[in-house]
């Protein structure tokens, strides 16, 4: 993402976490798909995942209207929920990466299927992605 936003640059982020949430959602499904034989702990953890991704790109989403149909005018208490919510998906995401990494570590069937461990590396990526691009609206 690039930083060139001027006045708009929380709302670009917002659109980022709205975009990587739905991605995140989205890959809980694509685990479960490509390891059918994933144990029931590790499925129940994605589900549960799904449920909070998706709940919070609809939160995303209600911030984005409430810009948009400001005229882009943000008061101080708006952004400051707008940071708390980006630093939530930060967390959010730094949390999934580390269910990435036990599901890596410990799930047999993760390491019998030689595709899975490619596409939850992927998956992790992105999300560390997500996180890199979140932060720096946070500390510039």
């Amino acid at each position: 993402m690039r930083f060139n936003y001027g006045d708009k640059t929380l709302l670009r982020v917002l659109d980022e976490a709205e975009f990587w949430k739905r991605q995140e959602a989205e890959h809980t499904v694509v685990i479960r798909v490509i390891v059918p034989n994933l144990e029931p702990v590790f499925v129940e953890q994605l589900k549960a995942w799904e449920q909070v991704f998706t709940q919070t790109d609809a939160t995303i989403g209600k911030y984005i209207e409430t810009i948009v149909r400001s005229g882009y005018c943000i008061n101080p208490e708006l952004y400051r929920e707008i940071l708390d919510l980006i630093r939530l998906t930060i967390c959010q995401s730094q949390n999934f990466i580390a269910l990435l990494n036990a599901i890596s570590a410990e799930s047999e069937a993760v390491r019998s299927n030689p595709t899975a461990p490619v596409v939850i590396n992927h998956i992790r990526r992105e999300s560390a992605y997500f996180i890199g691009v979140a932060q720096t609206v946070l500390y510039c």
